[in-house]
């Protein structure tokens, strides 16, 4: 079964479609599913022009495709590792399934996490892996047991995407300017996972 990642934010329209963009792409070489959902969804709205301009610019070629939806418990029990672009996001999502926990993660504090992991972390964590799927998902329980050895950031508010929707052009700027990184590395991440797997 393929390894599937869901991010999620408040509406749907502006930071979890653009991080779900960013990761179907970079990801495809390995088969994972990435989808999005909004704990109060503008569903069936498109991503306002300023995060479309900015998914464009960043080489995303579906972003007027994307139609807000609302997050579900089935959403949460299909994915194998849960992208909320904010606490309160990933708090939402815990109280809708406590089951999620250990695979959901706001995106900056996994990309937080994957910077601590070594190699040889993970390939303690991913050898024997059945397939390249089952290395990724043992990649994200591994990534959850670092939680309480990864010193917290300065302020807590380091581990969200700031919500640009309704704000200026630069607020759409900083937000991408936090989302892209912790996307970034979160598919560094998975992608050394299934190196050291093979």
């Amino acid at each position: 079964m393929a390894f599937r990642i869901l991010t999620v934010c408040t509406g749907n329209i502006c930071r979890s479609p653009l991080a779900a963009q960013l990761l179907r792409a970079r990801l495809a070489p390995l088969g994972v599913i990435v989808e999005s959902a909004g704990v109060g969804a503008l569903a069936g709205e498109g991503m306002p022009a300023p995060a479309r301009q900015i998914a464009e610019r960043l080489g995303v070629t579906d972003a007027t495709d994307h139609l807000g939806r609302q997050l579900t418990a089935d959403h949460l029990r299909e994915a194998d590792l849960i992208l909320a672009m904010a606490r309160d996001h990933r708090r939402a999502i815990v109280e809708l399934l406590p089951a999620a926990t250990r695979k959901t993660f706001t995106v900056r504090e996994l990309a937080r996490i994957a910077g601590e992991v070594t190699d040889d972390d993970l390939r303690q964590d991913v050898a024997g892996a059945a397939s390249t799927d089952d290395a990724l998902r043992a990649a994200v329980l591994m990534a959850a047991s670092f939680r309480g050895i990864v010193a917290p950031p300065a302020s807590p508010d380091e581990l969200d995407v700031v919500d640009p929707y309704g704000q200026s052009t630069a607020v759409y700027e900083r937000s991408a300017g936090q989302l892209v990184p912790a996307v970034e590395a979160t598919a560094v991440l998975l992608e050394r996972a299934a190196l050291l797997a093979s």
